[in-house]
């Protein structure tokens, strides 16, 4: 009886263990559903490809960062600082990116919203994003971004006095190396179903 009861336990142990395993490489993809279903850490939302149409007097300001790993020869900017839109109005922004090095080398974006509490008001419908990037030594390039901002953004308690969301992207040697820092589990999906 007693070896039975420690088979038991040993198999309901392994179980717990295998488990966990399997939940511990689930954790990143499971995060991500979750961001993109809730907006939380600032993913922007998936939603329709097409923005509903401004709502006259409802301005926001989209500010636009760049950043670059430390492992990417590459200079990346914002094409502009910034823009300001009516909610509801669909917009294009451009990025440009330069190689710095003598050799071909290909990189990886991700974005992310700020103020998080802004991500699921933010629908970004075309970008450049997730797809691998090649710059020939020297080359420059622009990376378009389409986006809107939902209306219903003056409507909730916690964002209606938001007059500035930030669209920020680093560029990545690959998807491994902005899944190293965490960057990539904060990041939202590519782009809005029908685009």
């Amino acid at each position: 009886m007693s070896n039975r009861r420690n088979g038991a336990f040993a198999l309901g142990l392994a179980a717990v263990v295998i488990g966990m395993a399997g939940l511990s490489f689930a954790a990143v993809p499971l995060y991500r559903v979750f961001c993109a279903a809730t907006g939380y850490g600032g993913t922007p939302q998936i939603g329709p490809s097409e923005a509903p149409g401004a709502v006259p007097g409802q301005m926001i300001t989209v500010r636009f960062n760049a950043d670059t790993s430390p492992a990417l020869p590459w200079d990346f900017r914002p094409a502009q600082p910034g823009v300001k839109l009516a909610l509801g109005d669909s917009q294009v922004a451009f990025y440009t990116g330069r190689n710095l090095s003598p050799a071909t080398v290909t990189g990886t974006a991700v974005y992310n919203v700020t103020p998080e509490s802004a991500g699921k008001y933010f629908h970004k419908t075309a970008c450049f994003c997730f797809n691998e990037q090649t710059l020939a030594p020297g080359q420059q390039m622009q990376f378009p971004v389409s986006f809107w901002v939902d209306p219903a953004i003056a409507r909730d308690p916690n964002t209606r006095d938001l007059r500035v969301i930030t669209l920020s992207y680093t560029f990545f040697r690959s998807l491994d190396d902005a899944a190293e820092t965490g960057a990539l589990a904060k990041a939202g999906p590519h782009v809005s179903p029908g685009s």
